[in-house]
């Protein structure tokens, strides 16, 4: 049974920076693939980021490019979420996904396992 474990969230100024840890255990990460969404109040969860198992891949999505990188380190079973230049529009609580198998995929349907999130808050 894989579990995710999110970190990192907390509240920020416009323009500031945070890094999201996402660390797995009870299986290794080098076979999952991963994603971190947000979802805000009353909106629904949408994909943000996304790494292959290898890390070979990532894609981010249009409003977050030039913002955020992921990217993960297998030896530690992390995945991390750099975040600048955040917006108030950011606000949302953040979760990482995993799924069995090298690629990712923009839905979160296809996602097996699901941390508990962690809140970001952008406010000045």
């Amino acid at each position: 049974q894989v579990q995710l474990v999110e970190s990192g969230g907390g509240l920020v100024q416009p323009g500031g920076s945070l890094r999201l840890s996402c660390v797995a255990s009870g299986f290794t990460l080098d076979y999952l693939a991963i994603g971190w969404f947000r979802q805000a109040p009353g909106k629904e969860r949408e994909g943000v980021s996304y790494i292959s198992s290898s890390g070979g891949d990532t894609y981010d999505a249009d409003s977050v490019k030039g913002r955020f990188t992921i990217s993960r380190d297998n030896a530690k079973n992390t995945v991390y979420l750099q975040m600048n230049s955040l917006k108030p529009e950011d606000t949302a609580v953040y979760y990482c996904a995993a799924r069995l198998g090298s690629t990712w995929y923009y839905a979160p349907s296809l996602y097996d396992y699901w941390g508990q999130g962690t809140q970001v808050t952008v406010s000045s």
